[in-house]
């Protein structure tokens, strides 16, 4: 069983509490460190370096967004899953393009939590039922995205159909390559052709687009 190095930031004790006592009942997680405030979260991360940090949108002196995107340019390596109580799309969005692979609400922890870190630590992306249902009602409305809904799945090749269904698990650029033996430029390549015929313009364009498809289905089943 491979260890999964947890760190967690969120400006209420009783829910740190809460969430700890959720991570020991999973044998392979371990809490390596924990903070209350965004900037104290921040250091705590760079300096940690885990494998998967869980933090709060709501935070003292630094919010979830703006945390996420500074660990992504000071530690990219970190994986981020966010553990809210906003449900609004408004946080979503900025979220996920500040690089977070994940998207979780308070109310489902006790059932969800430990399997969200699961997914997220193993490279895919973990979206909250009541979230993606919640996106994808908001995009039929008349969102920014409504081309993107209406895209064909089989105007795409193999490879551009592969190559978007990782970029919509969470796999970067770099771990797509690894899995398909192709060159980072390659996947680059595929993507952007796939996002053309699908009319996706952002990473959680391409997130919203997997979640109507079935394409997380077996990542939130972990």
């Amino acid at each position: 069983m491979t260890e999964i190095r947890v760190a967690l930031a969120d400006d209420h004790p009783v829910v740190l509490a809460g969430v700890k006592a959720l991570l020991q009942e999973a044998p392979e997680i371990t809490l390596i460190g924990e903070a209350t405030t965004g900037s104290a979260a921040l250091q705590m991360i760079c300096d940690c370096l885990p494998d998967v940090a869980v933090i709060d949108i709501s935070m003292p002196d630094l919010n979830g967004i703006d945390l996420a995107t500074q660990l992504a340019e000071s530690c990219p390596q970190v994986k981020l899953l966010a553990l809210t109580v906003h449900e609004d799309r408004a946080y979503i969005q900025p979220l996920l393009k500040a690089g977070a692979r994940g998207y979780l609400l308070k109310r489902s922890a006790a059932e969800d939590l430990v399997r969200a870190i699961r997914a997220v630590a193993s490279g895919g992306t973990y979206l909250d039922p009541a979230i993606a249902d919640r996106a994808l009602s908001d995009t039929a409305r008349g969102g920014r995205s409504d081309n993107a809904q209406s895209g064909d799945p089989d105007s795409l090749s193999q490879r551009e159909d592969e190559v978007l269904r990782l970029t919509a698990q969470g796999y970067s650029n770099k771990e797509i390559a690894a899995r398909l033996n192709v060159s980072n430029k390659t996947v680059e390549t595929y993507k952007a052709r796939a996002a053309e015929k699908l009319g996706l313009r952002t990473r959680a364009d391409i997130v919203r687009y997997g979640a109507s498809h079935g394409w997380l289905t077996d990542l939130q089943g972990r």
